[in-house]
């Protein structure tokens, strides 16, 4: 289920009113025009190519809320989509630009949607297909072999495969990858390849880590797994550097699937940032030491806000553009979020999240 996430709005009492715009003399306006020019054009140039990958799992499923969006909702997403602002790739593009440094267009969107429910099938590749909107569906060959009631067939996947629908792998049974040790893991990844190749002839060079829990070892498995890309469920925009086997994906469901949240998501720009501790996300040592370093194009870091999921805001500490999370209290067990926001350009955000798991 996921968390939501917190951020801070910006302050709009010192927004120009159009009425006061008007009031300004022609050579204000000129010598603001001319300031304005001189620091955006840096902003611009430094701005780091990314891409917002969405998340979603069931639709119209009303008795599963934390992971089912509901349909008037979808549309309403469907609809901003098809807005000439945004840029909706398939993922396998997002993520070869991404690699190669190619530049993506401003508010890049990737559409993804994980398990292979019936509701996919039924109600969102119709609408999709409409509007013309590619997307990645996320497969855990096991539920479909067994015939889960619920879940789509292998024929309704090759239709949607042939029609142009990225297939990507989501192990074999779905387990928490945190708690199998290597073999087991060689096991769901080695098996569900199989199964893939069985079915559609090739295995998917993408995956979707379960729950979107990983740690390195499970990390390791899906490189040796022959994955070119991967991704979790916590909060961020994909940008080019980034660790390709960890990519955040924002997740969408009824409650948090409001075309308000929506419209911030798509709009939101990268939070580059390196040198994160701990590197294991599975934690040895709870509450985590967590920092990072923002990179240095951002500018100050003191504009950032970071938020945990089991208390709220943080207090963050600063050497330079070092940033240290100072927790109050350890996770509880399972997963537990960190979402970290700053304010970009044109009232949009940065974002920039983690997710650890407490064994």
């Amino acid at each position: 289920m996921p968390n939501r996430t917190h951020f801070r709005r910006p302050d709009r009492r010192n927004t120009l009113r159009p009425a006061a715009a008007r009031t300004v003399t022609a050579a204000l306006l000129l010598a603001f025009s001319c300031l304005f020019a001189v620091f955006s054009g840096p902003l611009a140039a430094q701005e780091i190519s990314g891409a917002v990958i969405t998340m979603y799992h069931r639709f119209g499923e009303n008795d599963f809320p934390s992971t089912s969006i509901r349909i008037e909702q979808f549309e309403e997403h469907i609809e901003e989509l098809k807005k000439e602002r945004y840029h909706v790739l398939p993922l396998p593009k997002v993520i070869e630009a991404l690699k190669s440094g190619e530049p993506l267009a401003d508010r890049t969107i990737a559409i993804t949607v994980d398990d292979a429910y019936l509701s996919v099938y039924e109600h969102a590749w119709p609408r999709l297909k409409e509007a013309g909107l590619p997307f990645t569906l996320f497969v855990a060959t096991g539920a479909i072999d067994r015939q889960v009631k619920g879940y789509m067939s292998w024929d309704q996947i090759r239709e949607m495969r042939d029609a142009g629908v990225t297939i990507g792998s989501q192990t074999r049974s779905h387990p928490h990858m945190t708690t199998l040790d290597r073999l087991a893991l060689e096991r769901e990844l080695t098996e569900s390849n199989q199964r893939f190749v069985d079915e559609l002839g090739t295995k998917p060079e993408l995956f979707a880590y379960p729950y979107g829990e990983y740690s390195l070892m499970v990390r390791k498995s899906v490189a040796d797994a022959g994955f070119t890309a991967a991704f979790g469920q916590h909060s961020g925009v994909a940008y080019t550097g980034m660790d390709h086997l960890t990519l955040p994906r924002f997740a969408l469901n009824e409650r948090y699937g409001g075309i308000d949240r929506f419209r911030l998501i798509a709009n939101a720009l990268p939070l580059p940032v390196s040198d994160v501790l701990p590197e294991d996300t599975l934690l040895v040592e709870n509450p985590p030491a967590f920092g990072f370093t923002l990179d240095a194009s951002i500018g100050s870091p003191n504009s950032l806000s970071c938020f945990a999921s089991s208390e709220g805001e943080t207090h963050l500490e600063y050497l330079e553009q070092r940033v240290e999370v100072r927790l109050k209290q350890p996770f509880p067990p399972g997963r537990s979020r960190i979402n970290c926001t700053m304010p970009g350009p044109d009232n949009r955000w940065r974002w920039f999240g983690t997710q650890f798991i407490v064994p």
